[in-house]
């Protein structure tokens, strides 16, 4: 069995994380894989999807080790070709990747206490995201 469904995400810019492990837990139990796997994937090249304990220190430190690693304003060939502001977003969501595959078990995902799934916002002003899932199983 296959299903599809797309979530949609309103962020507020650079830095902005969210927390779609409810919503991917929902959109599970719709699809009515019991055993199986869901695939998310973030359509854009600037934002990223993963897992991590969400919680406000996480939420504030993982965009900012990014920003260390891969800083705005840097001279980057993206910035010398289109100079949008945004070379260091594509860097980091390259660097997170735009795709997560979490088991489904016992049509429930078997995240750790401290697990939850999030997207994060790379990009330099507000997106309307779009998340798009599969879950494929018995």
């Amino acid at each position: 069995m296959v299903y599809q469904e797309e979530l949609v995400v309103e962020t507020g810019g650079h830095r902005d994380m969210h927390d779609l492990t409810e919503r991917v837990a929902q959109a599970v139990r719709r699809s009515g894989v019991k055993q199986g796997t869901v695939t998310l994937f973030v359509i854009g090249s600037t934002a990223a999807v993963g897992t991590i304990e969400f919680e406000p220190g996480l939420e504030r430190d993982l965009p900012e080790v990014l920003d260390r690693l891969l800083p705005p304003s840097r001279d980057y060939g993206h910035e010398r070709a289109w100079h949008d502001g945004n070379g260091h977003s594509h860097l980091q969501a390259t660097l997170l990747g735009p795709s997560l595959v979490v088991p489904v078990c016992n049509a429930g995902l078997p995240l750790g206490t401290w697990q939850q799934i999030f997207l994060l916002e790379c990009d330099i002003k507000p997106r309307r995201r779009r998340v798009h899932l599969t879950v494929m199983g018995e």
